[in-house]
């Protein structure tokens, strides 16, 4: 029976190296979307997250793709994807997981989603798992062969054993959207939930400024607790636009922050965000202090601080004009201005047509 939750993967610092790893090491493009799992027997498809949560009702065109592309009765291990024009928008993504199907199904139609496999857990009454990932690759490749070359919903990703090109991808691919490569022993078994991959992923730092921060899950009157800062950054006009936060801090360190952070405190009518205070509709800018419908029932205030402390934070990569993940608190800087922390720091990526990272026509 193959394993119902995926296989994951350990950050490290650069490509590795193939020779210390016995057996050597297949490189693939990281893609940024949702890892899925497909189950396929006859008629019957199922989508699962990283997770085990069922995905199958927000993508009925993928499950559409599967019974019309893939094998009879497989498992398969994957990513769910969105592409806008030539890269990926996992913001447009995310629109998906929506309660209403009459949206999933004009999503499906305006921006559909697409499935990109990497490994094959299960053919037919076979299972796959135990078997090291040079096997399972080849019979990926072979099950799969009649897609090569076609831009369809259901794609084969690309491998090379070559870490240099493991190197050029790294450095071209995120132009479309992607946010690494992976690196998994070709002698490896299927392991379930466990980090026997390799990821590689853009390692960057920007200077932002500390406009506020939210209380902490465990915070209490008499101990409060900082759960994240809220970080902003100067767009061309000099708005202080909302970038992300930066959340990952030891109880103790939560403690010495809310004393730091006291004497900056200030009423949100004195605040650059004090526009959007109190305002509990869509939030399509998603500003602090709003509501979205991924956000509904959750304590959304902030306590604001006048925005004159400068942090430098590392990043990987941007989802239009914020943080795609959470920011890393790296260390204050007295020396910078607040005032010109702006987008212009932040690097750049040269954009890169997602039909060649998948080796498909357009």
């Amino acid at each position: 029976m193959p394993p119902v939750r995926p296989m994951l993967a350990k950050s490290v610092k650069g490509v590795p190296d193939p020779a210390k790893h016995e057996g050597g090491l297949l490189f693939e493009p990281k893609w940024d979307g949702f890892r899925c799992l497909v189950f396929r027997d006859g008629d019957e498809v199922e989508l699962a997250s990283r997770n085990t949560k069922p995905l199958t009702r927000y993508f009925p065109e993928v499950v559409a793709a599967v019974l019309e592309q893939l094998p009879e009765r497989c498992v398969l291990d994957g990513e769910l994807f969105v592409a806008v024009g030539p890269r990926l928008e996992f913001e447009v993504l995310q629109e998906r997981i929506h309660p209403a199907e009459s949206r999933i199904t004009m999503l499906s139609e305006k921006t559909p989603a697409s499935y990109v496999a990497f490994d094959l857990l299960a053919i037919g009454d076979e299972s796959l798992v135990d078997r090291p990932l040079s096997e399972r690759r080849a019979r990926l490749e072979a099950e799969l062969a009649h897609l090569d070359g076609v831009a369809g919903s259901i794609h084969l990703t690309r491998t090379t054993t070559d870490p240099a090109e493991a190197e050029r991808w790294f450095e071209q691919f995120e132009g479309a959207g992607l946010d690494g490569v992976m690196a998994k022993p070709l002698a490896s078994a299927y392991v379930e939930n466990g980090r026997t991959m390799f990821k590689v992923k853009h390692a960057r730092t920007a200077d932002v400024v500390v406009a506020g921060y939210r209380l902490h899950k465990n915070s209490t009157p008499e101990r409060p607790l900082l759960g994240s800062l809220l970080l902003g950054l100067h767009d061309g006009s000099g708005r202080l636009q909302h970038v992300g936060v930066a959340a990952s801090f030891t109880e103790t360190r939560r403690a010495e922050l809310v004393e730091e952070l006291a004497p900056l405190e200030c009423s949100i009518e004195d605040h650059p965000w004090s526009a959007w205070a109190g305002d509990a509709i869509a939030n399509p800018d998603r500003v602090p202090g709003t509501q979205s419908r991924w956000s509904v029932g959750k304590d959304l205030s902030f306590t604001p601080l006048r925005p004159e402390r400068v942090l430098e934070v590392g990043y990987e990569h941007m989802e239009g004009s914020r943080f795609r993940h959470t920011a890393q608190f790296k260390r204050w800087r007295p020396d910078r201005d607040p005032a010109s922390c702006g987008y212009e720091q932040l690097e750049e990526p040269v954009g890169y047509d997602l039909t060649r990272v998948l080796g498909t026509r357009p």
